[in-house]
């Protein structure tokens, strides 16, 4: 049986159990399975989640995901986060282990819905992780070599 949380301790079972733990045996009890994810490069669904989520905590194995604000009001639960890793256990986001740190700050929005996670948005520094990742390298190598063609 489920235990009653209100919504921001829906929010903070999920990250306690899954970003600080690395651990989905309460996801069932926390996530809806239609969970909707507002983010391109995870796949919809509490299926979605969790192979992305897999592959994240595979590529990253000291990934840590640190609160520093968790707000609530209504249905929406709102945390400000930092996430430190270190890329080394495989590819991620289509690029392969870099060995580099990474650090970088996230706003997670939650909307839970009848004692579950429905939905999330994400609002994260992404220029210093793309960076951080090889990512904006990357690409500005590509945009300068399709420049000079």
């Amino acid at each position: 049986m489920a235990t009653k949380r209100t919504n921001k301790q829906v929010v903070e079972t999920f990250i306690q159990e899954v970003f600080v733990k690395h651990d989905f045996s309460l996801l069932d009890e926390l996530v809806r399975d239609d969970y909707l994810q507002h983010n391109p490069d995870v796949a919809q669904g509490k299926k979605g989640f969790l192979d992305f989520f897999k592959i994240t905590f595979k590529a990253m194995p000291d990934f840590k995901y640190t609160p520093l604000k968790i707000v609530a009001e209504g249905d929406i639960v709102m945390a400000y986060c930092r996430n430190t890793a270190t890329h080394t256990g495989g590819p991620w986001l289509d690029k392969a282990p870099t060995g580099n740190k990474l650090d970088f700050n996230v706003v997670d929005i939650f909307r839970i819905q009848d004692g579950k996670i429905a939905e999330h948005w994400d609002v994260a520094d992404t220029f210093s992780l793309f960076k951080q990742v090889g990512i904006i390298d990357r690409l500005l190598k590509q945009d300068y070599q399709a420049g000079n063609k």
